[in-house]
């Protein structure tokens, strides 16, 4: 900055100013005093040291104004402050609790929901740390000093910030020096944390989840950061480059069409539901906004259940039934989605700022014994259908079923050619081993597996061995990796997204990337540590750009595949040879 007054000067120096490349923009939390949001100079400085551009975001409630602010951010940065109110947390306060503002702390938490929500990556300094463990499913100690019940060293110095004034160990074994301002602290870590830094008196002075890039440390690194401290700049070096790679991500999901192959919604409301709210499923409108994801295949489920003449009407009855109830959406929100038959039809409800809902059975149960089901199902729509389900039926046998025809059915094979004919993608996900093989064989044309993973990864029937990757891919083929935790990891509950990044890994470097892309199985129980919902998927994007992943690649694999084969086959259908 300049010490001349010269206006003109000032202003051509502004005008001349050629922005290279845009920073991330970093919300800045403020402090409450007096009626007054306020920062301090620090963070703003630390944030900029690093490459990010801060946005302070005043302390208010009104949620359409922060939602607003928010939905532009890359990143948020939770600064420090006063006490946390206990009652937050369903705590009475005891009486070494110090000062509390209500009215930040619905502030605060409104925000890391909202950041949360949209999957930014999070940084929480001192206080900011304390919330974020407590908004994440975790607890604090209101007072360190009353409740840990062991000897203490002095959290709260009197030094000037960018003093140090005792040292932490980290989780890779370095003892680094910090300073201290504090009497609250981290008491039980938040599902998913871990902690990775901790004083020489047990308490807990950094945590970051364990597959998100969202940390938070006591300390006040951006004093340190400002006045040349190395670990500190490193701190929000990390940070701003999270954030870099999520503002990637976003522009990124603007250029491309993002669709997930496999959803089971429909299933999980035996009634009317309503896909414009957030009624306790995984896939709905308000998650694929705050995920940039713009389609989803939700399919018509059908249990396998008996083989009788009645039995059968009634499975077609019910896939009817969920088609139509998925369909009556479109009618519900008119300006936010629409439904989709074609690839076409896909791009231009981008175009038009809409999302898109593609039809889809599960289980060729449906179709019954009468093949005229089949161009039924796709006059509704229908875009794929799933040969089998957990169970032979009269089409194949199942991976999960007693192997009663070998592979296809006689059924099985007329199946296939009325699909080939209608122009409805065979999909082999749930089909046993000799299925797989024998529908490649009887198709005229490529094959998916809308939600299916690698079986050398993880050793369940569902999932598809290497001769069989490989062949699906020799036909031209694409397999959507599911994210279900049993297909995914053989301990479930340790499942996680980088595991399925594995996954996707594996299949690209055996299949090719022109083969492989992504099904969730949401709604069907599919939900891994780090994407547990629609509007986490956007995760995927982002670890796959850490591994170096490009534009063009995370086109084919988020939905270029899936689209390329659906458009072979259904311009198979209208211009047959």
């Amino acid at each position: 900055m300049t010490s001349s007054f010269d206006i003109d000067e000032l202003f051509k120096s502004v005008d001349s100013f050629l922005l290279k490349e845009e920073s991330p923009r970093i919300g800045v939390s403020a402090n409450y005093r007096e009626g007054q949001s306020c920062v301090a100079e620090p963070y703003v400085q630390a944030v900029v040291q690093a490459g990010g551009a801060p946005v302070i975001i005043p302390v208010m409630h009104d949620l359409q104004s922060l939602s607003s602010v928010v939905e532009d951010l890359d990143g948020l940065l939770m600064t420090g402050g006063g006490d946390i109110n206990p009652l937050f947390l369903k705590e009475e306060p005891i009486p070494a609790l110090q000062d509390v503002n209500t009215s930040r702390d619905f502030y605060d938490l409104s925000l890391i929901r909202l950041a949360m929500n949209r999957q930014l990556p999070i940084m929480g300094i001192c206080r900011g740390h304390q919330i974020l463990n407590a908004a994440f499913g975790g607890t604090l100690m209101q007072d360190i000093y009353a409740q840990a019940n062991r000897p203490l060293v002095k959290h709260s110095q009197k030094m000037d910030k960018k003093e140090v004034s005792h040292t932490v160990r980290l989780k890779d074994g370095r003892i680094i020096a910090v300073n201290s301002f504090h009497h609250q602290a981290v008491d039980t870590l938040a599902p998913e944390f871990e902690e990775f830094a901790v004083a020489t008196d047990g308490i807990n002075e950094g945590v970051h989840h364990v597959e998100r890039d969202v940390f938070g440390v006591q300390w006040h690194p951006e004093a340190l950061a400002v006045n040349g401290d190395a670990e500190a700049q490193e701190l929000f070096g990390r940070f701003i480059r999270s954030a870099k790679l999520f503002r990637q991500a976003k522009q990124i999901h603007q250029h491309i069409i993002t669709l997930d192959s496999h959803t089971d919604t429909p299933m999980i409301f035996p009634g009317k539901f309503d896909i414009g709210k957030k009624e306790g499923g995984k896939v709905n409108l308000c998650y694929m906004e705050e995920g940039h994801i713009d389609a989803v295949c939700m399919v018509a489920y059908i249990p396998q259940g008996n083989r009788d003449k009645d039995s059968s009407l009634a499975a077609t009855d019910y896939a009817l039934e969920r088609l139509a109830e998925v369909k009556r959406q479109e009618l519900l929100y008119p300006t936010r989605m629409g439904i989709a038959r074609t690839p076409d039809e896909i791009r231009q409800l981008k175009r038009a700022g809409k999302k898109a809902v593609l039809l889809g059975v599960e289980n060729g149960y449906a179709i019954g014994k009468d093949l005229s089901n089949i161009a039924r199902f796709k006059d509704e729509g229908v875009v794929y259908i799933t040969l089998c389900h957990n169970g032979d039926n009269d089409i194949c046998d199942s991976a999960k079923g007693k192997g009663e025809w070998g592979g296809l059915s006689p059924f099985g094979k007329e199946v296939i050619r009325e699909m080939n004919r209608t122009g409805i993608m065979v999909d082999i996900s749930h089909a046993a081993d000799q299925t797989v093989f024998q529908a490649l064989e009887h198709s005229e044309y490529p094959i998916i597996a809308s939600h299916s993973s690698a079986r050398a990864l993880c050793n369940h029937p569902r999932n598809l061995s290497d001769e069989q990757l490989k062949a699906i891919a020799l036909k031209g083929g694409v397999v959507q990796v599911c994210l279900y935790k049993g297909f995914i990891n053989a301990d479930e509950e340790k499942a996680s997204l980088s595991d399925a990044v594995k996954h996707i890994n594996y299949m690209v470097d055996l299949m090719g990337i022109d083969h492989v892309g992504i099904g969730s199985d949401f709604d069907g129980d599919g939900e891994l540590i780090g994407c547990r919902a629609t509007n986490e998927l956007i995760n995927i994007t982002v670890k796959l750009l850490e591994q170096g992943y490009t534009e063009a690649d995370l086109c084919k694999l988020w939905g270029g595949n899936f689209l390329r084969v659906m458009q072979q086959v259904q311009s198979a259908s209208v211009n047959p040879s």
